[in-house]
């Protein structure tokens, strides 16, 4: 299964709506097939691996990250095919959550006299698929929040100096994120404060910039953004969240700039109901979104659970004073009440820490759909 996983990893950012599934069949004991689904309308792994395998696939074992689909999109059931090709069992690290598949996939392959069995490797699986598991049972992007804070929290100096709290090399992994994610989120303030890109840009600054570009979304609930931003610039598609509140014109204006512009009704506290976004921008298909500031954006995330995993860069500097913190909003009024990650991992780049954890588990997620599922309620 880890070399399933290493296939579907090398789909990552390529595949969106579709899972970036990884496949390998094991005939006596050699791997005779492996691949990754291609980019969408293009074979999904499993359909990879049962070609690179031929007729080895026959009595052969399949190992793969999402359980087979079984239903007719633009390509054909993958549960037909490994049936077809004389598969004798199948390991699926975690089943589908799509509810057209959800168990069928491994009933009809049961049904055919193919061995089946869940569970090897699902937590790993769970965390790859994340967006996927995210998207099909929520239906919203997996949200991901990406700061880079000192150690005592500050996310720039006192006078709003940013550059830089983290170094090079945590730098260029954000990068690498936003290539394989489908958008890059950030607040009005972010866009004033630093004017940023918001690009996917390469280790090298003299290079071009890749080929798939995520969608910019900027929350800017009254219209503050000027009309010039470098974010409104025909490097990536921009989408820009307002409510009512902000000016006719300059919606206008943005629009001619090349932007799309989404009117959404406001939440609670005035500014852009956040749940709306994320429903409208799931509903297009994004499968997740990479939360990059400032403090109001992430604070209100965080205020209202949809936060999903959190990317925390920290860095080996004390800044002190009245400098700005990476979290606003209202906060927990007591510990019990704070945020805690889940499944944390951490990894040091270069100078810096980045701890990454969770505070709703795909794994759990579904593992309460299978215990629905089981007690009848799904």
């Amino acid at each position: 299964m880890a070399l399933a996983l290493a296939e579907a990893r090398r789909a990552r950012g390529t595949t969106s709506p579709n899972p970036a599934v990884g496949a390998v069949v094991v005939n006596d004991g050699q791997i005779v097939g492996r691949g990754y689904t291609q980019p969408p309308g293009g074979p999904h792994a499993e359909i990879v691996a049962l070609r690179a395998a031929g007729s080895r696939a026959r009595g052969a074992a399949m190992y793969i990250t999402l359980e087979p689909c079984n239903v007719y999109g633009r390509t054909g059931p993958c549960t037909r095919a490994i049936i077809d090709a004389g598969i004798a069992e199948v390991h699926c690290a975690v089943i589908d959550p799509d509810p057209r598949v959800r168990g069928r996939g491994i009933a009809e392959l049961r049904a055919a006299g193919v061995r089946v069995t869940t569970g090897t490797g699902a937590a790993a699986a769970a965390d790859h698929h994340a967006d996927f598991i995210v998207h099909r049972l929520l239906g919203r992007p997996l949200v991901v929040v990406k700061f880079a804070a000192s150690l005592d929290g500050r996310i720039a100096a006192v006078s709003g100096d940013a550059r830089w709290v983290s170094g090079p090399q945590a730098r260029a992994w954000v990068h690498r994120q936003r290539a394989v994610l489908d958008a890059i989120m950030v607040g009005s303030g972010t866009v004033l404060a630093d004017d940023p890109l918001l690009t996917a840009r390469p280790d090298d600054a003299g290079a071009p910039l890749p080929v798939r570009q995520p969608l910019r979304v900027v929350v800017d609930s009254r219209g503050h953004i000027p009309t010039h931003a470098r974010v409104l610039g025909p490097e990536a598609p921009v989408l820009v969240a307002t409510t009512a509140a902000s000016p006719p014109a300059w919606r206008t204006a943005l629009a001619a700039r090349g932007a799309e512009v989404l009117v959404l009704s406001c939440g609670p506290d005035g500014r852009v109901d956040l749940g709306a976004l994320l429903t409208a921008l799931g509903r297009r298909g994004v499968m997740s979104v990479l939360v990059e500031g400032g403090a109001t954006l992430l604070g209100a995330l965080f205020d209202a659970a949809l936060v999903d995993k959190v990317h925390a860069v920290i860095a080996p500097v004390v800044i002190g004073g009245d400098a700005p913190t990476a979290v606003g909003g209202r906060g927990a009024w007591s510990m019990a009440e704070a945020h805690r990650l889940q499944d944390v991992t951490i990894e040091r780049m270069g100078s810096d820490t980045v701890i990454t954890g969770y505070l709703h588990s795909p794994l759990a997620l579904l593992a309460a759909l299978e215990t629905a599922s089981s007690s009848g309620n799904a």
